[in-house]
Formats: structure tokens, C-alpha cells, sequence
């Protein structure tokens, strides 16, 4: 009977641990944790040269002939460069404005000190500069024709790609290298990958879509309403008021 009586105050015992005193308890358990599964690298194809090149300061051109400023070379979306090639992650331009040496100095210098050769590599999107900028030398009087060549750029225009990263990594790994360039070019510039470039663009494509306001610029421009077309230029009709010069405007549809 004492057995019996010890087996059952064991078994109330467990019962009553059971019970209400159950949730309050500190219950030890083993387990397997669940990781991401990695990212499959095996199409991923290096180059044999993965840095950066050298970018000539000069064009090699014959006779150099001097050109207008044109700023419409920076105004505007970008028609072409603005999509990937090879890499999966890019400084995408966001808005207009001229690269001149330095800049590909700094950006190639940056890169190429700071990424592993053995797992990325890095391509240009960007032309090297070739359009001239002329100066006057200071103190010279005005007039007497326009001045000599000083030195060249490269015009960029809102979404076009400038420096293209891939290989086998992750964005973790080159998102600050691209973040610290992106900081020190002369236009706003955004670190995104293939993803996130499509996603801005059908976001895009949505809020035109999806717009609830039917007095949108291209309507108004469209319409002539309250004779606007006079005050309009053809750049503003071109691009339906999304951009003020070489500036970008996300918000407006």
C-alpha cells in the first residue's frame, strides 16, 4: 500500500506540475535553429580583370573642338544605361549633373581598395569625359571669343547607372563601399540592386495607375487649361513636370 500511496503522490505530484503551475515554469528545450538557406553563386562567372579601370583624363582626340554647354544633356530621364547588365547591385544616378576626373578617381580608388577581388568585381557604366568645358584664365576682360579648353566631363542624367558591382556576394557585404561614393558624387545617388530598381519602377507605374486625382500635369499641359502651354517649355510637356531641370521629383505623377 505504501508503494502504491508513494506512486500515487508522485503521480499528483506531475499532475499538479501539469496543471496551473505548468505555464509558470522555465521548460529547457533542444532544438535545431533554421537558417537561411545561402544564395547559389554557381552561375556567377568572374572576369579576369575585376577592378576598375583607369579612365584617360584627356580623350584622344586629334583637334579637340569646343563645344555649347547644352544642359540638356543632364536634364530629363536617362534613355539609355539605366538597367543592369552583369553585376546585382549599382549607384544608380538620382538626378542630373557632370562627372569630371577626380570623380572616377575617387570612385575607382574606393572600390578597388575596398573590395575582394577573389569575390567581386566592378564594371563602369559611364562613359569616360568627353565633353570639354571651356574657362577664361582669371582677370581677363570680357569679350575676345570663348575661352580655351580647361578640362572634360561626363554628362549624367536622372536613373542612369554609374559604377555596376557583382560577383559572389551580398549587398551587406559592398552596400557601405557604394553608400561612402554615393556621398561624395556631385548629384543625389542611391545604392540599389536589381530588385529594389524594379520595385521603384513598378511603383512608379502604380501611382499612375492608380492615381485618384484627375488633374494630373500631362492633363493640364494637354488641355491648354487656362492657356498654360504659354509658360511651358517643351522639356516641361516632354516629361509631364516630373523633373525641374535636372532635378527629379518621385512624389509627383
Amino acid at each position: 500500500m505504501a508503494a502504491v500511496g508513494g506512486l500515487t503522490g508522485t503521480c499528483r505530484t506531475h499532475g499538479l506540475l501539469r496543471g496551473p503551475l505548468h505555464s509558470h515554469l522555465k521548460v529547457l528545450a533542444a532544438g535545431l535553429k533554421t537558417f537561411e538557406i545561402p544564395p547559389d553563386y554557381s552561375d556567377v562567372v568572374l572576369p579576369e580583370k575585376p577592378k576598375l579601370k583607369v579612365v584617360n583624363k584627356v580623350p584622344n582626340l586629334k583637334q579637340p573642338k569646343k563645344e555649347m554647354r547644352k544642359l540638356r544633356d543632364i536634364q530629363g530621364p536617362a534613355k539609355t544605361g539605366n538597367t543592369f547588365t552583369t553585376g546585382q547591385y549599382a549607384i544608380v544616378a538620382m538626378g542630373g549633373g557632370y562627372l569630371h576626373w577626380g570623380h572616377f578617381e575617387m570612385m575607382r580608388l574606393t572600390i578597388n581598395r575596398k573590395m575582394d577581388s577573389h569575390t567581386t568585381f566592378a564594371v563602369w557604366r559611364v562613359r569616360e569625359p568627353y565633353k570639354p568645358i571651356t574657362r577664361k584664365s582669371l582677370g581677363q576682360r570680357m569679350g575676345g571669343g570663348k575661352g580655351a579648353i580647361d578640362h572634360y566631363v561626363t554628362p549624367v542624367r536622372c536613373g542612369r547607372l554609374i559604377v555596376e558591382v557583382g560577383g559572389k556576394v551580398e549587398l551587406a557585404e559592398v552596400e557601405h563601399i557604394l553608400i561612402e561614393v554615393a556621398k561624395k558624387l556631385p548629384f543625389p545617388a542611391k545604392v540599389m540592386s536589381r530588385e529594389s530598381l524594379a520595385t521603384m519602377y513598378e511603383k512608379q507605374a502604380e501611382m499612375e495607375q492608380n492615381n485618384q486625382n484627375p488633374w494630373t500635369f500631362k492633363r493640364i499641359a494637354q488641355g491648354n487649361m487656362l492657356g498654360i502651354r504659354k509658360v511651358l517649355s517643351p522639356f516641361d510637356l516632354c516629361n509631364h513636370g516630373r523633373f525641374t531641370g535636372k532635378f527629379y521629383l518621385p512624389e509627383r505623377v
